[in-house]
């Protein structure tokens, strides 16, 4: 699925010499196997050193075709590079996003396995994330340089470790796979090939539990985990030992190894001889290159940068909590508003209309249309609480108020707090005649006591038609409950006009 880069080739290999075990020193921080995983501080990178760079091109670089890929269409044989990548990528909880990552880049999906690898033999914990916007305290931020030359999220190291402990062979799932270096043989010799996933090979094989077994392929004092840790053995015979267990493993360890040398040919079991290196020749192995220095600096300040902002933001909060600012002040009704506002809002509900329908406007204008030749700064009187756009008001021109009208001029001009008996005007006391008549409709009787009509005192003619039903329901009225129309309109073709006359 994707090949390891000649671009990010080590320097030339130091010259080999005569391999004696006893030579093989570990670094002391590396003596207990808690002491495994790497240790820095936050927004400290990871170096070459650390990651044992060179160890892990010279794995994923191998072009050796031995490993059986039961997850790819035909099961064909491919390199540990393919078969790590192809892994990592059917898991389960490998997410949609980073899987179009891998397909579009190889390159990335390379670095995502050389990071995932470290992981899986336990030299990246948990405690570590890749990306510098992490915000819990749980973990540590460490930019890679080595590894993060293709802009791609590396994730971080508890979703990794997800991803690696789903990365399973389908028959897997039904049946739990093998936990013990030896099942993982005897199941490959049986003729299961392969007998279980590589990330869970690499998993066995870093138990501390089996490290006595394991052990038996190295002469003392070299251990499996050594060969990912920085001591004086050349990365190329390092990196030729780990496949020669991986294939060991896999195949069941009766097949001729491709990895073999000559030491291991001569000694069933063991693995391909490795090569002491001098401090000087391990100091030429892993160099970080200056555009990763300066990378890894930028990351860091980056980090620094985003810290600083969180604290930050996080004392605001603290502050707000302590010291909640007061409630606005409700602001007074603006004063600005003209008398030709004033005369555009009293205009009728026909000139109105004529207006909206001139040319230059728009079909549906409403009031709303008025206000947006309003100077600007003058505060827009649909927006004030409690106080109603519309402004007829038609006592101003001369005649009584509809129903319609005066409910709405009670909704917006009354305090419902107040007494509403106190003091009624005119419209007050046409609006409970007209409530009253249309009771005394509905009930088909006369109030008792019998109430004395209210006389209008300028009444309008009306000159409108009722509609169809309403002029029915007149005419179901009794005819001792009609009274006599005012003088002058006793025309009978109208006498359904006259009885709206007087309800009005």
């Amino acid at each position: 699925m994707a090949s390891s880069s000649s671009t990010d080739r080590p320097s030339a290999l130091p010259s080999v010499h005569t391999w004696n075990p006893q030579q093989v020193t570990t670094p002391p921080q590396y003596l207990g196997r808690k002491t495994l995983p790497i240790k820095r501080g936050d927004a400290e990178p990871l170096t070459r050193e650390d990651l044992q760079y060179a160890l892990l091109y010279h794995i994923f670089a191998d072009r050796t075709c031995a490993f059986v890929d039961y997850l790819a269409p035909g099961k064909p044989v491919v390199n540990f590079c393919d078969l790590y990548v192809n892994a990592l990528y059917n898991s389960s909880k490998c997410s949609k996003v980073l899987k179009e990552k891998m397909v579009e880049t190889p390159a990335f999906a390379i670095e995502f396995a050389k990071i995932s690898l470290l992981t899986n033999v336990g030299r990246i914990n948990t405690t570590m994330a890749f990306f510098p916007e992490m915000k819990t305290a749980l973990r540590s931020y460490h930019p890679v340089p080595s590894l993060q030359k293709t802009n791609g999220n590396l994730q971080d190291a508890p979703r990794i470790k997800n991803c690696l402990k789903a990365a399973l062979l389908p028959f897997e799932f039904k049946t739990p796979p093998p936990s013990t270096p030896q099942e993982i043989l005897d199941k490959a010799r049986s003729g299961v090939i392969p007998p279980t996933s590589i990330v869970n090979l690499i998993f066995v094989l870093s138990n501390a539990n089996h490290s006595q077994q394991v052990s038996s392929h190295f002469d003392p004092p070299v251990d499996f985990l050594d060969l990912f840790l920085p001591v004086n053995l050349s990365s190329p015979t390092r990196a030729r030992a780990f496949l020669w267990l991986m294939f060991h493993y896999l195949s069941g360890g009766d097949k001729p190894n491709p990895f073999d040398d000559e030491y291991s040919r001569s000694h069933p079991g063991k693995v391909p001889r490795m090569h002491s290196l001098s401090r000087e020749e391990m100091a030429t192995e892993n160099v970080d290159p200056i555009e990763e220095i300066e990378f890894g600096r930028k990351k860091s300040a980056e980090r620094s940068k985003f810290l600083k902002e969180l604290v930050d933001e996080m004392e605001m909060e603290k502050q707000r909590a302590r010291n909640p600012p007061p409630p606005p002040i409700p602001t007074a009704p603006s004063a600005s508003f003209t008398s030709q506002d004033l005369a555009a809002l009293r205009r009728p509900r026909s000139h109105r209309q004529a207006a909206a329908s001139t040319p230059g406007g728009s079909r549906g204008s409403s009031v709303s249309h008025e206000f947006s030749s309003l100077p600007h700064g003058t505060h827009d009187p649909l927006r004030q609480p409690r106080q109603s756009a519309y402004q007829y008001d038609p006592a101003s021109l001369g005649r009584e108020r509809t129903m319609l009208e005066h409910a709405w001029h009670v909704v917006t001009h009354s305090d419902p707090l107040e007494d509403s008996d106190d003091d009624p005007d005119e419209h007050v006391r046409l609006d409970y005649d007209r409530r009253l008549k249309v009771l005394t409709r509905l009930r088909g009787k006369d109030p008792s006591p019998t109430r004395n009509p209210i006389v209008a005192t300028s009444p309008i003619p009306i000159h409108r038609q009722l509609p169809h039903s309403q002029a029915q329901s007149q005419q179901q009225v009794p005819q001792q409950q009609q009274q006599s129309p005012p003088a002058g309109q006793s025309d009978e073709s109208t006498g359904r006009l006259q009885q709206v006359q007087h309800w009005q």
